[in-house]
C-alpha cells in the first residue's frame, strides 16, 4: 500500500512546484552573469520612474531610488540573453513600473540611493512572454513521477508514472548538456532548486523532465531534469494549530504521529467526493459512473469536458497554484486529456484552510524532507481522500503517493 499511496502522492509536487520561475531564474542568470557583484549593485523590480530617478524594490525588500544622468549607460536584455553584447540601447522614457533592472553605480551615504553609471533592464512584458513559453513547454513535452532507478553509465533514469491513471515505465535520457536541478531539503520554491549531479538523483527521488517524447511516451530526451526528495504521507488527522501553523498526522504506514508545518505557500485542497470516487474507482481497474465516462460520477462533469486551468510556483515550479491542468499532458504529453488526468482533476478542486480541517479527517500530503533542525513543510495536502485511501489497499501499494506535482505539467502562475 505504501508505494502505490506514494505514486499517487507523486503528482501533488508536481502540480504545485512553480515552473514558470524558470523564468525568473533565467532572468536573474541574465542579469547575474553580465556583470559582477560590486557594492554599488542592486537588482530588483522598478515601481515608479519620475524625471531622472528610478524608484524600485529590490529582491530583498528595500526601498531604493536611483539618480540617471548624461553618462549613465541605459541597456535592454531579453530574458535568456546573458551577454552584453546582445543588449540594445534603451530610453529612460520606456522603463515602466513592474520591469526588471539591475543597476550599478556609486551608492549614496544613506544606502537606499545610488547614482548609476548603468542600468540593465528586462521588460516585463517580455518576461511574461517567456514565462508563458516555458509554461506551455513544461505542458506538452514534459513528463514526472518516480524514480525507479539511475544508470550513471548511460545516463539514464527511469521513473514510474500514473499521469493517465495506469502506471508507466519511462526511460528519461540525459546528454551532458541536460541541465540538472535539485530542491533543497526545506524548499517548496522550483526557483530555489539548485544544479546537482545526475549521482544526487536517487531510487524513490521524485522527478520531473523536459524534453523531446518519442512516439509511444515511453522514452524522453532530457533537456532540463528538476528532482528531489519529498515525504509522501497518507495519514489521519490527529490534531490542528492555527496560531502554529502545524498540523499532526497519524502516518498509516508507521503508525507513527508526524507534525507538519503549514506555510502561506503550502496547498490545501479538498476533493469533491465525485473525484475521490472516480479516482477510487480507477484504482480497483473498474469505471466510474458508466456513461458519464471513466473520470465522472453520474450527474459530474467530465474531468475530459471542464477546462483545465493553467498550470505553479514553486516549482519544480514554482508559481502557486497547481499545474494540474495546464501540466496535463503528464506522461501522455496530452495524449490522454479524453481521460482526464489526476492533475487536471486536481486544479479544479476547491481550494481549503487549516481551519477547514477536522480531527479524523482522512488526507494525503506531499512534504519537504526535512531535516533533524526542523519540521517538514507541507507543499500540498489533500483532505476528502477516504474512498481512494480504501481503494489502496487493493491497489499496487507503491503507486499510489506517486506526486501529483510532478506527475503532471507545468505549474500556474509560479514558481517549473
Amino acid at each position: 500500500m505504501i508505494r502505490k499511496t506514494r505514486l499517487l502522492l507523486c503528482g501533488l509536487l508536481l502540480v504545485t512546484s512553480a515552473f514558470v520561475t524558470n523564468s525568473a531564474r533565467a532572468q536573474e542568470a541574465a542579469f547575474q552573469g553580465t556583470i559582477a557583484q560590486t557594492a554599488g549593485r542592486a537588482l530588483g523590480t522598478v515601481t515608479a520612474v519620475n524625471g531622472q530617478v528610478i524608484t524600485f524594490k529590490t529582491d530583498a525588500g528595500a526601498e531604493m531610488s536611483v539618480t540617471v544622468v548624461d553618462a549613465t549607460r541605459l541597456l535592454q536584455l531579453k530574458p535568456g540573453q546573458k551577454d552584453l553584447k546582445e543588449a540594445t540601447p534603451l530610453a529612460l522614457a520606456d522603463l515602466k513600473a513592474g520591469d526588471r533592472v539591475l543597476v550599478r553605480g556609486t551608492g549614496g551615504a544613506d544606502g537606499k540611493s545610488l547614482q548609476a553609471t548603468s542600468v540593465i533592464a528586462m521588460k516585463q512584458a517580455d518576461i511574461a512572454d517567456k514565462q508563458a513559453h516555458e509554461r506551455a513547454e513544461w505542458q506538452q513535452r514534459s513528463v514526472g513521477g518516480l524514480v525507479k532507478s539511475v544508470d550513471a553509465a548511460s545516463g539514464t533514469i527511469s521513473i514510474t508514472t500514473n499521469a493517465s491513471g495506469t502506471p508507466k515505465d519511462i526511460s528519461v535520457k540525459t546528454t551532458k548538456v541536460t541541465v540538472l536541478r535539485r530542491y533543497s531539503a526545506n524548499s517548496v520554491k522550483f526557483d530555489e532548486a539548485k544544479p546537482a549531479p545526475l549521482s544526487e538523483i536517487k531510487p524513490g527521488d521524485q522527478l520531473r523532465a523536459r524534453g523531446e517524447k518519442n512516439a509511444d511516451g515511453g522514452e524522453v530526451a532530457a533537456d532540463e531534469i528538476v528532482s528531489g526528495t519529498f515525504r509522501s504521507i497518507a495519514g489521519i488527522l490527529v490534531s490542528s494549530d492555527s496560531a502554529a501553523g502545524t498540523i499532526t498526522v497519524t502516518d498509516l504506514a508507521t503508525k507513527q504521529p508526524v507534525t507538519l508545518r503549514i506555510t502561506s505557500e503550502s496547498q490545501l485542497r479538498k476533493l469533491q467526493p465525485f473525484v475521490a470516487q472516480a479516482i477510487a474507482a480507477r484504482l480497483k481497474g473498474t469505471p466510474a459512473g458508466g456513461a458519464a465516462g471513466q473520470n465522472a460520477a453520474p450527474g459530474a462533469p467530465s474531468a475530459a469536458n471542464s477546462s483545465p486551468s493553467a498550470a505553479s510556483g514553486g516549482a519544480i515550479g514554482a508559481g502557486n497554484t497547481s499545474r494540474g491542468g495546464g501540466f496535463g499532458g503528464g506522461a501522455g504529453g496530452g495524449q490522454n486529456q479524453g481521460r482526464g488526468d489526476f492533475q487536471q482533476m486536481l486544479s479544479r478542486m476547491p481550494t481549503a484552510s487549516l481551519s477547514d480541517l477536522v480531527k479524523g479527517d482522512a488526507l494525503m500530503i506531499v512534504a519537504t524532507e526535512g531535516s533533524a533542525a526542523s519540521a517538514s513543510t507541507v507543499i500540498t495536502l489533500l483532505s476528502g481522500v477516504e474512498p481512494i485511501l480504501q481503494a489502496s489497499s487493493k491497489a499496487n501499494p507503491d503507486m499510489i503517493l506517486s506526486p501529483w506535482s510532478l506527475g503532471g505539467g507545468a505549474p500556474e502562475g509560479a514558481t517549473p
